[in-house]
């Protein structure tokens, strides 16, 4: 049956991905990797060459890491010279150039806002010091300080003349397209993998998504939501895309309570009933898979009703009380088993 959810599924397939941590067998010998990492995007970057000398390794997970910066300078929010940061400046009222792949990125950002009913909207911005404030004060913000920043938000304040390659807001608003931008790492990765890496298999980390390219026994165990040193659950895989948004991960403790730091845009508060949406993609190319940011803020209903369209996807969705719902598409490559003790 396509598209069937199973709930707190023990020994049947799934997919969920992510990485909380790589699983090596009991008794098994590690194999082999050079392994290269770094800082980007505020979170750590890893390449692992399996079956490479140092020499092949380097030049590998050199231009895969050199790709990952440059995407970071050219389109992070945080980045002052950025091409975001120079339109966030100039775009109120104003025309501004812009280049192919910031288009691109832009034109992708304003379709998964369409395809989500406009849960996913890169201008959440107002909303951040918000919630910043509050987990540093631990005190829920005021209704009207979440009514003020709503009104500060909104993609269809965006307007785009793709022709022209040009990009204005009729509001002043701000745009961060950092939701989609670890995605494209892996797009850009892939390519570079296909060039380079003919022949050994290759894991990419970027923050808790994750891509394995070529053929291997990949094995990846999901940490425990509530319980950081407990594995949830181990998953199998030949190769394929992970991504991850995991709202435990940056969570904060606000009068007592634990919230998602992944915001419901409709409302101004943390998305409810929700730890973590992991979600496997057999396919790596760049409109093969879909960000899990974007599915997250849907709910888990909507989020799955999507993924029920894009072949071989599957995802589980853990629960504010860690129970997790398994969605599986027809043909999908993960085995998941549910951990029966804290230890393998």
């Amino acid at each position: 049956m396509k598209g069937h959810t199973v709930n707190n599924l023990a020994h049947k397939f799934a997919v969920v991905l992510v990485l909380s941590g790589l699983a090596g067998g009991c008794g098994k010998s590690p194999e082999p990797a050079y392994t290269q990492g770094a800082f980007l995007m505020n979170v750590p970057a890893q390449v692992k060459v399996y079956g490479a000398g140092e020499e092949a390794g380097r030049r590998i997970a050199g231009a895969v890491l050199a790709e990952w910066k440059r995407v970071s300078d050219e389109f992070s929010f945080n980045e002052p010279y950025s091409q975001t940061s120079l339109v966030n400046k100039k775009a109120y009222g104003e025309w501004v150039k812009v280049d192919d792949e910031f288009l691109h990125l832009l034109m992708l950002s304003l379709d998964y806002y369409r395809q989500t009913g406009g849960a996913f909207d890169i201008t959440f911005a107002p909303l951040w010091p918000v919630w910043k404030e509050a987990a540093s004060t631990r005190k829920m913000p005021a209704r009207d300080e979440i009514a003020s920043a709503l009104a500060g938000i909104g993609s269809s304040y965006i307007q785009v003349d793709a022709p022209g390659k040009m990009v204005r807001f009729n509001k002043p608003v701000q745009i961060n397209m950092g939701g989609l931008l670890r995605g494209y790492c892996f797009a850009r990765a892939y390519l570079i993998l296909k060039e380079k890496a003919a022949g050994y298999p290759v894991e990419l980390r970027l923050g808790s998504n994750m891509l394995a390219y070529g053929k291997k026994d990949w094995e990846y165990d999901i940490m425990d939501p509530l319980h950081e040193s407990k594995v949830f659950g181990r998953l199998a895989f030949e190769d394929g895309v992970v991504m991850s948004s995991s709202g435990r991960e940056h969570f904060v403790q606000i009068e007592g309570k634990l919230y998602s730091h992944i915001l419901d845009l409709k409302t101004g508060y943390p998305i409810e009933n929700f730890s973590n949406l992991v979600v496997y993609f057999p396919r790596i190319e760049e409109n093969s898979f879909m960000a899990s940011a974007a599915l997250a803020v849907m709910g888990r209903d909507k989020a799955f009703s999507l993924l029920s369209k894009m072949k071989g996807a599957s995802a589980v969705w853990i629960d504010g009380a860690g129970r997790e719902t398994v969605f599986q598409n027809d043909h999908s490559g993960a085995r998941w088993e549910k951990t029966k003790s804290m230890f393998w």
